[in-house]
Order: C-alpha cells, then sequence, then structure tokens
C-alpha cells in the first residue's frame, strides 16, 4: 500500500542554531502524528546534526538537490553518495525553482535520479506547469513530457523508490492554490500516465504528493482526494505546529 507522507522542503531558510531548533520541535511533535510519515528537507549544512537527532525516530531525511555527477572537480556540488553518507535517505529533485533559476532540464534530472537510487537514496521527484500553461490547457501536456524525460531508462525496480510530487508552479508563493478537483484531476493523470509506463502495482503503490502553497486551514480537504497522498510543503513546513497540523489532516 502507498504511504501518506507530509514532507517539508525549507529552501533557504534558517541559520543554524534556527534549524536545529525547528527540528527539535517537529520531533517534539511528532508523536502526535500517527497517519502520514513525516520526512524534512533542511539546507545541506543541517543534514549532519540533523540525522543525528532524527536517528531514533520514524522521521525521514531530504537533501533539496544533488549533483548529476559522482564525484569530482565540481566545486560547489553534493553529491549522492555524499549525502547519503551523513545519513539522509531522500532527495528531492525537479522542483520547479531549480528548473526556472537554475535551468535543470528533464535530462539532468534523470541523470541525478539514477545516481540517487544507486546511492540508495529515495527521490522526491517534482513536476508540474507554470501559470500559462496551465492558462492554455497545456498541463496534462507539460506532465506527461516531464515524467517521460526523467524516467527515460528508470527501470521498475529503480522506480519502487520513488515518490513523485506534483507542483502547480502557478500557486507556489503567490497565495493561490489549486481547487482539491483540480488536485485529484492531475494526480489521478499521474498515476495513470505511470501506469502506463511500469504497470498497474507500481502505480498504485506509489506516493503522489501536493505541492502548491498546502497549509493548515486546506490540507484535509486537498488530502481527502483518493490520489493525493500527502504534501511537499514549502512556507507552512518552517513553523513546527503548522506542518504537524498539515500532518495530522489525514
Amino acid at each position: 500500500m502507498r504511504k501518506n507522507i507530509v514532507a517539508g522542503n525549507w529552501k533557504m531558510n534558517k541559520n543554524f542554531p534556527e534549524g536545529i531548533e525547528l527540528i527539535k520541535d517537529i520531533l517534539e511533535q511528532s508523536k502526535n502524528v500517527d497517519k502520514a510519515e513525516l520526512i524534512v528537507s533542511p539546507p545541506y549544512i543541517f543534514l549532519s546534526e540533523a540525522a543525528s537527532l532524527l536517528s531514533n525516530s520514524t522521521i525521514g531525511l531530504a537533501a533539496q538537490n544533488c549533483s548529476n555527477q559522482e564525484s569530482g572537480a565540481y566545486t560547489g556540488e553534493i553529491s549522492s553518495s555524499m549525502i547519503n553518507s551523513v545519513g539522509a535517505n531522500h532527495v528531492i529533485l525537479g522542483h520547479s525553482e531549480r528548473r526556472a533559476y537554475y535551468g535543470e532540464t528533464d535530462e539532468l534530472i534523470n541523470q541525478k535520479i539514477k545516481l540517487c537510487i544507486a546511492n540508495s537514496l529515495k527521490p522526491i521527484v517534482c513536476c508540474g506547469e507554470v501559470l500559462q500553461e496551465r492558462e492554455n490547457e497545456e498541463h496534462f501536456t507539460v506532465v506527461a513530457k516531464q515524467l517521460k524525460g526523467m524516467f527515460e531508462n528508470v527501470s521498475p525496480e529503480e522506480f519502487k523508490n520513488v515518490i513523485i510530487a506534483y507542483e502547480p508552479v502557478w500557486a507556489i508563493g503567490t497565495g493561490k492554490t489549486a481547487s482539491p478537483e483540480q488536485a485529484q484531476e492531475i494526480h489521478e493523470f499521474i498515476r495513470e500516465t505511470i501506469k502506463n509506463s511500469y504497470g498497474s502495482e507500481l502505480a498504485n503503490n506509489l506516493s503522489i504528493l501536493y505541492g502548491g502553497s498546502c497549509k493548515p486551514s486546506n490540507a484535509k480537504e486537498i488530502f481527502a482526494k483518493p490520489d493525493v497522498d500527502g504534501g511537499l510543503i514549502g512556507g507552512a513546513a518552517l513553523n513546527a505546529n503548522d506542518f504537524i497540523a498539515i500532518a495530522q489532516s489525514f
């Protein structure tokens, strides 16, 4: 059976003392969550300490990105094997901000997916359309193209390790939110697309997270939809009370 998952993407927020305090707060409050798996994704500088703090808990730990290279002269990059070595178990890949600001392509993300899985990390792979694509009713075409490119030559055995997050890019940081019906429609489409590529069993076991301005006030209604298995949370993940309230929405 697929898991309910609430993952918190901190993006480039919190200095070290603030971040450690947030992890401790989430850890303390996580005992009140019993229907969802929690994952926290702080900046790289927190990963080692976070892994130590979370070592006796069920909370997962994700890096926000990784290199598409195994090692070498790539100044400023962090490899998937490095991330694994400090105790993280997930990596967010293909986030819309990485695409928009750093020009990441489906091909590049595909390389990262393969390296992550080879290094025993579970990728949280993002897909989704921008506002103009939604307004032009191109969202299905855009998402299908992204999925095809990102999972090119990813085997069914490798795909078992994948989580997908749908991001309506037009709803991130804008205050707009996809309606529960819009979220269900595209999540169902993603599951059907994966079924066509990998079969019913893998598609039915795949967790698909909603990643567009999810907060305590709307999470319950969105998570109630049959193909929405949780959320990739941005701003609300920076507050332990809000993050836990979202996880309690199942």
